[in-house]
């Protein structure tokens, strides 16, 4: 069982005081991935505590990062969702947010599908496929937590970035090498560092945009 409590008192920590509404589908959705994750292979983690800390709290420090950069976002697109991570969470707390994943594999992309109609998250949706391959409109964030390295993300998913949107890449320790081998076409905008409530974790957050200066040049 989730410690429903624990789970609010750290929600709280971050500053998002979550309605019982969502802290409701937050529990909710961890169950549904604890169920589902024997057939699909969503996750590693299988303990409670552990998910909890793991995947939602640590989910909900984007929500965090996004509300205090003051991040004009109505359409977020979430790469290799895998199982929902971070997407789901934050398409709980941010309702008024449009959020889309991305997923090559399948059944995961079911799940997830099934995941949107359980919980009632109408501002979610997924998508089966490469990202290279997706066809849609412009977003103004696209997030990515264990995805690829920052290089393939933004090389990958740049046709869906608006021309002022930004990547938002969820990140263990300082990925310093990665952020040399950008290029010139794309620059960091922050490195921040998350904490987790409760976990012993080291996360960074690395905000990325495309140079538009320099394509005009050219």
């Amino acid at each position: 069982m989730f410690d429903v409590r624990e789970l609010e008192r750290k929600a709280e920590e971050l500053g998002l005081h979550p309605s019982q509404e969502q802290v409701g589908k937050l529990v909710r959705y961890a169950e549904q991935l604890l169920k589902w994750n024997k057939v699909y292979n969503l996750t590693r983690i299988t303990a409670d505590q552990e998910l909890l800390d793991l995947h939602l709290v640590d989910s909900l420090t984007l929500v965090k990062a996004v509300r205090e950069m003051q991040l004009p976002v109505s359409r977020l697109l979430d790469v290799g969702s895998g199982g929902g991570l971070p997407a789901i969470p934050f398409a709980i707390m941010e309702p008024s947010v449009e959020v889309a994943m991305v997923d090559a594999v399948k059944k995961k992309a079911m799940f997830l599908t099934q995941v949107c109609l359980e919980l009632g998250l109408k501002n979610a949706r997924a998508i089966h496929g490469r990202i290279e391959d997706v066809k849609a409109e412009p977003f103004d964030v696209i997030s990515s937590r264990a995805f690829a390295s920052l290089s393939d993300m933004c090389a990958l998913s740049c046709h869906l970035l608006r021309a002022d949107g930004v990547w938002l890449a969820m990140k263990g320790k300082m990925p310093q090498q990665e952020i040399d081998e950008l290029g010139d076409k794309v620059e960091v905008v922050r490195c921040m560092k998350l904490t987790v409530p409760g976990a012993s974790l080291e996360r960074h957050l690395i905000v990325l945009r495309q140079v538009r200066s320099l394509q005009k040049n050219v």
